[in-house]
């Protein structure tokens, strides 16, 4: 990417599959993004049921948000998921639908935690992004 950002996975932690366990910073714009859900622009639920559909909306979004700072996915140094009814399914299809987003070369540092609910019931899957602007 840059001098700015450094993806880092240290010897003697275990291979990441998907992320990267270090992502250090220095200098640049940092940008924080809210955790983006499967709302449309006129807040209507996408893919209600349906985790590849939301995910697929939520990296619509996220993409959206991070324009509007004048980033891309190329600045991301940190995702955080939350996924209702996680699954290893599920899992497997978070990583093939932010693989046509994410560089395999520089892979942010990556949290996914199952939670029970989002804020509206037929919501699956919330991203939160930070990202380094050099």
């Amino acid at each position: 990417m840059s001098d700015t950002v450094q993806f880092i996975s240290p010897t003697g932690l275990s291979k990441p599959t998907g992320y990267s366990h270090v992502v250090a910073t220095h200098g640049g714009t940092t940008v924080y993004i809210s955790g983006q859900v499967a709302f449309d622009a006129a807040g209507n639920v996408v893919g209600a049921g349906d985790h590849r559909r939301q995910a697929e909306q939520v990296f619509a979004n996220l993409k959206l948000a991070l324009a509007a700072a004048g980033a891309s996915f190329a600045h991301i140094v940190k995702l955080s998921y939350f996924v209702v009814g996680l699954t290893h399914d599920v899992t497997l299809m978070l990583r093939e639908v932010r693989t046509s987003y994410l560089s395999a070369e520089h892979l942010p540092a990556s949290t996914l935690v199952a939670v029970v609910n989002l804020v509206d019931p037929r919501l699956l899957i919330e991203i939160e992004a930070i990202a380094v602007i050099p």
